[in-house]
């Protein structure tokens, strides 16, 4: 059930993706390549990198700062640059971003692909989680978006399953470049003793002790569901022992011991 839902949100996110935003509006900044032609006169086509100061260097004019601007924006001044010179009557010149880098979003943790990820225009949390290859088996239905706006950086838990099960997407966040994506582990819990399979696993939201046998593959002949009990930390992180029946919730980190039968 767990491999269907993963498969299903995979497919979410990727079918959101699809909605993708042209990088024509996305500030050129350092790092970025471009092609640059200019309407009937090749010589002047160039592929070049904007350099750390937000500079090109173009034939006949030299250099052109264009970083900040628009695609548009670049075209406009390098065509002013060129008719104002007198090199051309008139210049109908066209960028286009081949290679974003200046724009990134980190997107970590247990994602499929981990990395830092172009953004060309706007972009959402499931958008780059798609890009990431999505959630990995490993990962959680919570993702960690830190966002800096005004130089101050904010934190939001969103829920991935929630926001997809309702179909409400006021937090599938809009993202800029220096935003980051952190998907943690999944909760686990612990089984063992008189059970078949012993170990770690998967914490499903309110998950019950029966369940959890279940999982472990059930009793051994000698175990007992009377002699239950959990090891737990409580709120300042002692461990307890809990006795436990069938329906007992479990928590992230429990663990779950099953006695043998005395009869």
């Amino acid at each position: 059930m767990r491999r269907i839902y993963a498969c299903v949100l995979l497919l979410l996110l990727l079918a959101f993706a699809s909605n993708s935003a042209s990088a024509a509006d996305t500030p050129i900044g350092a790092g970025d390549s471009l092609k640059i032609s200019v309407f009937g006169n090749p010589d002047l086509s160039l592929e070049t990198k904007v350099g750390d100061a937000g500079n090109i260097t173009f034939p006949l004019i030299g250099a052109v700062s264009i970083g900040g601007l628009s695609t548009a924006e670049a075209e406009k001044k390098i065509s002013d640059m060129l008719t104002g010179g007198g090199f051309l009557r008139k210049a109908e010149v066209n960028v286009t971003v081949t290679e974003l880098q200046s724009q990134q979003v980190s997107v970590l943790g247990q994602v499929l692909h981990p990395g830092r990820y172009p953004i060309a225009g706007k972009r959402s949390v499931t958008d780059m989680l798609a890009m990431a290859g999505g959630v990995g088996p490993e990962g959680g239905d919570t993702a960690v978006v830190i966002r800096t706006r005004n130089g101050k950086s904010s934190k939001q838990v969103v829920n991935l399953q929630d926001m997809i099960q309702a179909a409400d997407m006021k937090s599938n966040l809009d993202l800029v470049n220096g935003d980051m994506i952190y998907v943690d582990r999944a909760p686990k819990f612990y089984i063992y003793g008189e059970v078949q399979h012993p170990g770690g696993y998967r914490l499903e939201r309110n998950m019950t002790i029966a369940q959890a046998l279940s999982i472990g593959g059930g009793l051994t002949p000698r175990g007992t569901e009377r002699g239950v009990r959990i090891k737990r930390r409580d709120s300042h992180g002692n461990s307890v022992m809990i006795d436990a029946n069938r329906d007992e919730i479990l928590q992230t980190d429990d663990v779950v011991y099953v006695k043998e039968s005395l009869f």
